[in-house]
């Protein structure tokens, strides 16, 4: 062994050390830092999916567990909990999607962060690969470079006689870009025109999807982004209705209350499920060995009562495959 190795050993040494004298001190309280963007209600399903998933596991808050919650309505905001959840020194920080995962690993590349629903990790450049993540973070991820093209065939399939399609995006997400690489790359092969359309808050929605009504967009397909997907979801589908817009959403839980139709895993399996990273974490694993789980079952959701109130028949085709019809 070189004089290199043997210091790079020995430093390799001392970051893992903390995490594995935890795992190894009987009776010991563990840390988890939970940062989320949005509001504690808005969150709340995803909050008891992984509280479940810890129970499961045998983690009960209060008397071997302590989850430090840190909600956020800005990216701004987000950045400075988790700076502070930093300075808590928890043992674990929980970040639901990209979104979280970016200010996570702006504040600490030491402490292991976890997500659950990421939709890009290695094209951002998260994680080195899905099977060796290299760094601080691992996890479960939704790819939205896969499923993007899916829900795009699906939603022309629903309205087929649309030809300019609206792309409402996040920029503020880490996986905006490669969400809109493969919009792009899907409209090409489907001859369809794109018009596409940011938002950074909430407040941004009704003048995008009036911009992309005016546009003459047959159809939208949002960006499954914190802020689409967890942040005032009844507006966003009550703009679209409003702008009678039929539109393609990133979960079921828009569809729920209101949005047409979704294609995704389902988010709360994936959230629960991520307890196990954190419960290896928490017993000595480094999350640079932990390979990143992709989902693998999506399922179709449609809301009827929506497509009525838009004048929309759904194809037969379409609604055999739906794996769930709302109203």
């Amino acid at each position: 062994m070189t004089r290199r190795d043997a210091i790079a050993l020995a430093g390799a040494a001392l970051i893992a050390w903390p995490l594995v004298a935890h795992a190894q001190s009987p009776g010991r309280i563990a840390r988890l830092g939970y940062l989320a963007f949005g509001t504690r209600a808005e969150t709340a399903s995803r909050v008891e999916a992984l509280r479940a998933g810890l129970r499961d596991l045998g983690y009960v808050e209060g008397k071997n567990l302590v989850i430090e919650f840190r909600w956020s309505s800005t990216v701004e905001q987000m950045q400075e909990a988790a700076a502070e959840l930093v300075r808590m020194k928890v043992d674990v920080i929980f970040a639901t999607s990209s979104t979280e995962t970016e200010p996570a690993r702006r504040a600490t590349r030491t402490i292991p962060i976890v997500f659950a629903t990421h939709a890009d990790p290695v094209g951002v450049g998260h994680v080195s690969s899905l099977a060796r993540p290299g760094g601080n973070a691992t996890g479960l991820a939704d790819i939205q470079t896969v499923i993007t093209p899916k829900r795009f065939e699906i939603l022309k399939a629903a309205v087929p006689q649309a030809t300019r399609f609206g792309v409402l995006w996040t920029p503020t997400a880490p996986s905006g870009r490669p969400f809109l690489r493969a919009v792009e790359d899907t409209g090409g092969k489907l001859g369809v025109q794109l018009l596409t359309v940011s938002v950074s808050t909430v407040a941004e929605f009704d003048g995008a999807f009036a911009k992309m009504a005016q546009g003459r967009a047959g159809a939208v397909l949002v960006h499954a982004a914190a802020l689409t997907a967890r942040h005032n979801r009844a507006l966003l589908a009550e703009v679209a209705l409003k702008h009678r817009l039929p539109t393609m959403f990133g979960g079921r839980d828009n569809v729920v209350v209101g949005g047409l139709m979704s294609y995704a895993p389902d988010h709360l399996d994936l959230t629960r499920r991520s307890a196990v990273y954190i419960d290896k974490i928490l017993k000595g694993a480094r999350p640079a060995e932990l390979p990143v789980e992709q989902a693998s079952k999506y399922q179709l959701v449609i809301n009827l009562k929506t497509a009525s109130a838009l004048g929309l028949s759904i194809p037969s085709s379409i609604l055999a495959r739906a794996d769930e019809v709302i109203g």
